[in-house]
């Protein structure tokens, strides 16, 4: 059997794209001359660069898929501290087992899906496609949860809640300055996980339940959809930049649907881009058009555009030509985690 250090090489360890290295205003420009998915990435980019043009208007980015282990993470963070993100939902995997894995000194290496799986379970690591993770480094992810759990006071929180404690312990510890967590922390920027179990979070929470005795830190999957709803009821205006589908894709969008319900009035997403390589004719949720969404008072169809792209080639084409574009030098940050923490 292979040694472990054969498979994660310091070396090959997946690096993170920055879109302030280059611009592609003039490839994405010409795309807008073509056709098919060419056009309508072209299209997706006005249409984002329009989201941050117009100040009223909520910006929300949904992660699905696995994003910052493919080095997306670096896009995100520009995004979030240029004020192109004011709210993140997002799987529990993308922000734990990822970006707060990378956060604590630990990586993801570049791999293959040519190998013997059997072998990497042997020496502890997990595959995702053609990247590598060491299984104890996870470990210590999910323990650090714990850890963060344990030093909680007893109660439900929401994921949001939760995460901002993990942005307080990189900032205690000196860790993670680019990461997504510690970034989001800093600026005032909530992220929610409506799946906040099904991650490294999961384990971690479940080894502190398991051992504290009395009254332990739960996570409140209702108050993340209040407290989610409560942004979209203040802010009025929204665009939803959708990476992936799953369930941050319905999340973000049910919110005009539960605002509804509490017999507020709210405005449709006014603006709305999905990158996903899914497909509709299933019914899925993740391949849904936004035209459909639209049938359940969601998405206004005005402004929204799909993509039919896998993320690591149309995400950073699009965030490069927004960053180099746009004015978001004057758009200011909205800070939502300071209303929601006060409410």
């Amino acid at each position: 059997m292979a040694d472990k250090q054969n498979y994660l090489k310091k070396d090959k360890i997946v690096k993170h794209i920055d879109i302030k290295s280059f611009d592609t205003t003039n490839i994405v420009n010409q795309m807008g001359e073509t056709a098919f998915q060419a056009r309508n990435l072209f299209r997706a980019a006005k249409i984002y660069e329009m989201m941050i043009n117009d100040t009223n208007c909520c910006l929300y980015l949904t992660l699905a898929g696995s994003l910052i282990s493919a080095g997306m993470k670096g896009i995100i963070v520009d995004l979030m501290k240029s004020n192109m993100v004011d709210a993140i939902v997002s799987t529990g995997a993308n922000i734990v087992d990822q970006d707060f894995l990378e956060a604590l000194g630990f990586y993801h290496y570049q791999g293959t899906q040519f190998v013997d799986d059997n072998e990497l379970r042997e020496l502890m690591i997990d595959r995702i496609y053609d990247t590598y993770i060491d299984e104890e480094d996870l470990r210590v992810c999910d323990m650090t949860v714990a850890e963060i759990a344990n030093n909680m006071k007893p109660g439900a929180y929401s994921s949001r809640e939760f995460i901002i404690e993990m942005g307080k312990y990189l900032v205690e510890k000196d860790l993670g300055k680019d990461s997504i967590i510690r970034t989001a922390y800093e600026m005032g920027i909530p992220i929610f996980c409506p799946a906040f179990s099904d991650s490294s979070a999961g384990f971690g929470l479940v080894h502190h339940q398991f051992n504290r005795k009395g009254e332990v830190v739960s996570i409140d999957s209702a108050k993340d959809f209040l407290e989610l709803t409560k942004t979209k009821i203040k802010i009025g205006t929204s665009g939803i930049f959708m990476l992936g589908g799953g369930v941050p894709k319905n999340f973000i969008q049910d919110v005009v649907v539960a605002a509804e319900v509490l017999g507020i009035d709210a405005e449709m997403h006014k603006y709305a881009v999905q990158i996903t390589v899914a497909d509709e004719r299933d019914g899925g949720l993740s391949g849904s058009t936004l035209k459909e969404a639209s049938s359940w008072g969601k998405v206004e169809t005005t402004y929204e555009q799909m993509i039919f792209s896998e993320v690591t080639i149309a995400f950073p084409l699009i965030a490069s030509y927004v960053y180099h574009n746009s004015n978001w030098k004057s758009r200011s940050g909205r800070k939502l985690n300071d209303y929601l923490n006060n409410q």
